[in-house]
């Protein structure tokens, strides 16, 4: 005797409707509720533990990511697919006697397939947006890291999508291979069409290796100056300065200079000063020199080797003294230290009595 044959002894009875007997029906609700409490604990328990032990990140909750109900349905339509097989297979009524209807409990079980395949791809599709749970963690080199989140999600969408094409294919009955070598010209038609897909895939690729820049990295690529927001299969997305979004395939990228203002070691600060011509050769010198130490002799300051006032224009009606300095690598320092050095320039040029140039000033006669 077998599990199978002590649960036919028990469910053999008369038929009661449509083939079915009466702890036939029972026996089938009892199924459906086990499915439907099997798919409830698997939302709200098992999945949330699974996500918390598995993410490396404490960006997702793993009871927000699984909340949906598609999930808990996914569960129990595989629980009741798998136990109507298992049933079909090995509980048979006696001679004479019902269970069920073989015909359309074979029914139930390829609907229920049918339901897992296709909530199973709807989570898999959502669940791509959550790579970065894995990739993106704690540690050097995070922007790299985004960036590699944002290919792998791209990557994981089409992936899904292909598989989900053959998966429901197969589902209807379709032979898709069969089709596919039997494109001929149209395959190669459809190939060609597609080479600027590839090219920009191929560029995806060659981003995410040479990283001329990351997500989140602040560029300028074919005259397009902002933060770059996502990296995808096809297209790079960058957020201007006006808070507006430009897509630029990868193949153009790759193919262009990119000017990477975020791999700035420093920042230079290029001020200059206007004076009279007949300002005294002594007192330029002089303010040279005096801003130069006051610059340097600031915190924010670095690279003095390479830091200078100088003059470098001096002919008529102005003299100019220009500036060159460093600050570390950060746009409010840069701001707030400009901003100082030209206060200093000014204070220094009234000390050393120098006149500033102004160009709507009549000549003496």
């Amino acid at each position: 005797m077998t599990i199978g044959s002590d649960i036919a002894d028990i469910l053999n009875g008369e038929e009661l409707f449509y083939g079915f007997s009466t702890l036939g029906i029972g026996f089938l609700a009892i199924l459906i509720g086990a499915s439907i409490s099997a798919g409830l604990i698997s939302r709200r328990v098992l999945f949330p533990r699974i996500m918390d032990i598995l993410s490396k990140t404490e960006r997702i909750d793993g009871k927000t990511l699984f909340a949906p109900k598609s999930l808990g349905w996914m569960i129990g339509l595989l629980a009741m697919w798998q136990s109507v097989d298992w049933i079909l297979e090995n509980v048979s009524a006696a001679e004479g006697e019902y269970i069920w209807d073989y015909a359309l409990m074979q029914d139930v079980g390829q609907i229920c397939r049918a339901g897992f395949v296709i909530l199973m791809l709807i989570a898999a599709y959502r669940l791509v947006d959550y790579l970065d749970a894995f990739i993106v963690v704690e540690g050097d080199n995070m922007a790299a890291r985004r960036s590699l989140a944002s290919v792998a999600e791209a990557i994981g969408r089409l992936a899904v999508v292909v598989v989900g094409v053959f998966v429901l294919a197969g589902l209807v009955g379709l032979n898709l291979n069969g089709m596919i070598a039997g494109l001929g010209i149209t395959g190669l038609a459809l190939a060609l069409a597609a080479k600027d897909s590839v090219a920009n895939i191929f560029g995806a690729i060659s981003i995410i290796i040479d990283q001329p820049f990351n997500v989140g990295d602040w560029i300028i690529v074919e005259g397009v100056e902002g933060e770059v927001i996502t990296i995808g299969l096809r297209t790079t997305m960058i957020r201007t300065g006006n808070d507006t979004i430009v897509t630029i395939p990868n193949s153009n990228i790759t193919n262009s200079p990119v000017e990477n203002f975020t791999m700035r070691r420093f920042r230079r600060i290029r001020p200059s000063f206007e004076f009279e011509e007949d300002s005294a050769q002594s007192s330029l010198k002089e303010f040279c020199d005096s801003l130069c130490e006051q610059v340097l002799a600031d915190p924010r300051a670095t690279k003095h080797g390479d830091s200078w006032v100088k003059i470098t224009n001096s002919l008529p009606p102005k003299i100019t003294v220009s500036c060159n300095f460093y600050c570390e690598s950060s746009s409010n320092i840069q701001r707030e230290f400009t901003e100082d050095i030209l206060l200093m320039g000014r204070a220094r040029g009234l000390e050393c009595e120098l006149s500033f140039h102004e160009p709507r000033r009549r000549a003496k006669l």
